[in-house]
């Protein structure tokens, strides 16, 4: 059995998603390739890639292609992106309907092996403060990401794509004058070095 199957096939938070407001059952969702020279690790699935089983199939996602300067088609590309999530599953909801927390228990059974497959990586995106904590040791999204230029050119902390930081991206317009500009340049020099 591949890893990839082996976290698909993973239950050990059924339990714990039973009891949320959702009461939903595990569906992880792994998207990890041997040769993709770009990583995102984002914080987990939504409720809508939950229910498609393809990552950032939603708003969030349209925006972080936006960012990227990719098509879809290109990030779904195995090839070109790896997507390692620190978790492989939709948390739930909390009783005023926000996003649970990514489980720790999924980073520590599956996270180091994951990470351990992903042989061509050359640019890990960190995406929002669960990866950042993870990764950076860092506390602050908006510090982290500030900070952006110590961390490159291997590791760029985003914030979350999330339309819900529409405020905090009008606030910081130096977010996509500066870091979004070299992160198509970067991406699309990647893609071009992986497709000779």
């Amino acid at each position: 059995m591949t890893l990839c199957a082996e976290i698909a096939a993973c239950r050990i938070c059924a339990a714990r998603f039973k009891a949320t407001k959702t009461a939903h059952q595990p569906r992880p969702v792994p998207w990890l390739s041997e040769t993709a020279p770009v990583l995102i690790v984002g914080q987990a699935p939504g409720l809508r890639v939950h229910e498609s089983r393809l990552p950032f199939n939603d708003r969030s996602g349209d925006r972080l292609r936006a960012w990227l300067g990719v098509d879809r088609a290109a990030f779904y590309d195995k090839r070109r992106f790896a997507i390692l999530p620190m978790a492989f599953c939709f948390p739930g909801y909390d009783a005023k309907g926000g996003d649970l927390p990514p489980p720790k228990i999924c980073a520590e059974t599956w996270r180091g092996r994951a990470l351990g497959t992903l042989r061509g990586v050359k640019l890990t995106l960190l995406i929002g403060g669960y990866a950042q904590a993870w990764h950076l040791g860092t506390r602050s999204v908006s510090d982290t990401v500030a900070a952006w230029r110590r961390y490159g050119p291997e590791t760029l902390p985003l914030p979350h794509p999330s339309w819900r930081n529409t405020a905090w991206l009008r606030q910081r317009p130096w977010f996509e004058t500066e870091v979004l500009p070299w992160l198509r340049g970067r991406v699309a020099r990647l893609q071009d070095s992986s497709a000779t």
